[in-house]
């Protein structure tokens, strides 16, 4: 007789700010976790954060099994005292960031199977020493990837989108877009698609910077320039690229059927589309990491927090997506 399978890890879910609507779609994930056959997963945080569901203190992850079925288990890592939904505090962002460096090392350290963060308040969190650009900037530091080796993917149920340039102003985007860049982002993201999603042969899309991609140069020489020598390369590798696309006809159900990743050259050409489609289960992806990273694809909130109006949709794709991508680099 075989060895019997092993259960698999629970997830690592950081709470994100406190008073914003992470907690929240947490709890509500978990109460969800039935219908939407969820993984299980432990909430890390602040345990008198507003959950809204019953709650039950872990000293471990591994705990988690074994409590799943009648609360939600949290791995207590911070407080951050008393404060009112909605409005962010620095006692709030080093509550967020305790949790965020506890759950990025449960990960790392394969205590948990994958790692979801919860949305944060990026001013909040600068203001008390946080240097890196963003959690996913910040993950990538602590599991010791270069950056720029790392890819941001939105991925919900109609598309899959990977920004080339992220938060950076337009004006700038044409002086950072490099042939060197492309490919790079290419590849990573070919083989996160192979890795996570289980895709063998990914079809990659690229969109033109320009109106109508540039209209044969009249419009612009990057296309020329820059991205189709990209795409040139990546097809010598043997990765299935084509493009450049123009942007404006890209993304309609048809177009959508012929690709399983479009990259784009600015921040929102991927995000207007992917918003637009899946708003509300909405996932973003690092791709390149040593661990599975998912986050919903929205910010904390802050208007709606603490009314119990916050849509748990996203929240609930970033677990399954991470449950999933973590069983498939365990050959389950």
């Amino acid at each position: 007789m075989g060895k019997p399978a092993l259960r698999p890890l629970p997830l690592a879910v950081a709470m994100g700010d406190p008073v914003g609507i992470g907690p929240e779609i947490i709890g509500k994930a978990w109460r969800a976790r039935e219908a939407e056959t969820l993984p299980v997963f432990a909430a890390v945080g602040d345990a008198n954060a507003a959950w809204g569901v019953p709650v039950e203190v872990i000293g471990t992850v591994a705990e988690a099994s074994s409590i799943f079925d009648r609360a939600l288990p949290v791995l207590a890592v911070a407080e951050a005292g008393r404060h009112a939904p909605g409005t962010p505090t620095q006692a709030g962002a080093r509550a967020a960031f305790a949790s965020l460096t506890a759950a990025t090392g449960l990960a790392r350290a394969g205590d948990a199977a994958a790692l979801v963060t919860g949305p944060v308040a990026k001013a909040q969190l600068y203001a008390i020493g946080f240097d890196a650009p963003g959690q996913t900037e910040f993950i990538a530091d602590r599991c010791g990837v270069a950056r720029r080796d790392t890819v941001m993917m939105l991925a919900g149920p109609s598309l899959r989108v990977v920004p080339l340039t992220v938060h950076v102003p337009l004006a700038d985007v044409s002086r950072l877009l490099t042939v060197e860049l492309i490919v790079a982002k290419a590849i990573a993201t070919a083989a996160g698609l192979r890795r996570d999603f289980g895709i063998a042969a990914p079809r990659l899309a690229v969109a033109g910077l320009n109106p109508h991609a540039g209209e044969d140069g009249t419009l612009g020489r990057e296309e020329i320039d820059v991205i189709a020598p990209a795409v040139a390369a990546l097809r010598a590798q043997g990765i299935d690229a084509r493009g450049p696309f123009a942007a404006d006809t890209l993304f309609h159900a048809r177009a959508r059927a012929a690709y399983d990743v479009a990259l784009c050259p600015t921040h929102d050409q991927a995000l207007i589309p992917i918003k637009t489609l899946d708003f509300d289960e909405g996932v973003n992806m690092t791709l390149g990491l040593p661990i599975v990273r998912t986050s919903p694809d929205h910010g904390t909130a802050f208007d709606i927090a603490g009314k119990g109006m916050a849509h748990p949709g996203a929240m609930i794709a970033a677990i399954r997506m991470a449950g999933e991508a973590a069983a498939r680099r365990a050959g389950a």
